[in-house]
């Protein structure tokens, strides 16, 4: 068994180090997406697509995933999958479709491909790590990053947007200074507001960045009263709202960036972070496994207990229900609203 699994290893090994001269030896490919379940998984010249038959469900699909969002015109929850971490394998991340009872929809959309093949596709194909994510004009957007692959390699924060129609690359954003980005939300006219969770012992660490629709990026908010920024999101009013991590506080700063509200979860460790057309807030910890719901002029309460690693939180409209990754429990948490 030694022997065999060690030549099993050899063969990886090889692969691996194999993948980009195999990339820059291959022909050049269509860029393609995933089907749903079926088969064939992949788009195959003079094979019709046949989904799986309706008395399966499955579930799964779900691998370190830190955010979702909702594809209203699918009625999808989409979800992006870190897969294994740069400095194991870079470009191994990949975005899946959850239907609204958990079951799967498409396990790999964004993504279908491996590592090793993505630089053969038009356009090339690069999602490392990606963090947060939103949906805005038919363009998906996750916060990924670019470096980190070894000991000593410093990394940077890339915003990489897809067309939500075809899946395909459709441009992307680099904030020099930001060695990554934890949550995003994004304006209807492609301003991107992000989320520097920072050092907990380094105050200036602690940022929100502004990323203009041309890709320019600026500080937004920087230290106190920030404290490891989290989540983000826009309230009714169009101002920007900000879950902290290290403590209960959510902020709320005008578009000029200033502080015009604080409020407090019902647990710190903020880090999903929903807001409804009538100003209803949940917050979710990822510390502390709460779900707070916030409404105008009361105290938080806690509408959910014990989730573990509850991260970034989006809100399934097609089901009335928050969604919530898991991170390392490889799952997904559902929360039906009343």
């Amino acid at each position: 068994m030694k022997r065999i699994r060690s030549a099993a290893q050899a063969v990886l090994a090889v692969g691996l180090a194999a993948g980009p001269a195999v990339a820059q030896q291959q022909e050049t490919r269509p860029y393609t997406v995933g089907n749903p379940l079926g088969m064939p998984v992949t788009a195959t010249p003079g094979r019709a697509f046949e989904p799986i038959s309706s008395n399966v469900k499955v579930y799964g699909a779900i691998y370190s995933a830190e955010s979702c969002s909702y594809d209203a015109e699918r009625g999808v929850i989409v979800v992006p999958n870190r897969g294994v971490p740069q400095s194991v394998q870079a470009n191994d991340a990949w975005v899946s479709f959850i239907n609204h009872d958990g079951s799967v929809h498409t396990p790999r959309w964004i993504g279908v491909q491996g590592p090793a093949q993505r630089a053969a596709l038009s356009p090339p194909l690069v999602l490392n790590e990606p963090f947060g994510s939103d949906i805005a004009r038919g363009m998906l957007y996750l916060a990924d990053r670019d470096g980190g692959t070894r000991a000593g390699e410093p990394s940077v924060a890339v915003i990489r947007r897809f067309d939500l129609r075809t899946g395909a690359p459709a441009g992307e954003a680099r904030v020099e200074g930001a060695p990554w980005i934890n949550d995003i939300e994004v304006a209807d006219d492609g301003t991107t507001y992000a989320t520097q969770m920072g050092d907990n012992a380094d105050s200036t660490t602690w940022k929100v960045w502004k990323i203009a629709p041309d890709g320019a990026a600026s500080v937004f908010v920087q230290g106190a009263p920030l404290r490891q920024p989290n989540g983000v999101a826009f309230d009714p009013r169009g101002n920007i709202v900000v879950a902290n991590l290290g403590n209960a506080d959510v902020l709320t700063f005008s578009p000029a960036g200033r502080l015009v509200n604080t409020e407090q979860a019902a647990q710190p460790g903020g880090d999903g972070l929903v807001i409804m057309p009538d100003g209803t807030k949940y917050v979710s910890s990822v510390t502390q496994g709460g779900v707070s719901r916030i409404r105008r002029g009361a105290p938080a309460e806690l509408i959910a207990r014990n989730i573990p690693s509850a991260a970034s939180m989006c809100y399934d409209a097609g089901a009335n229900q928050l969604v919530i990754p898991m991170n390392p429990n490889n799952g997904l948490a559902f929360v039906p609203l009343r």
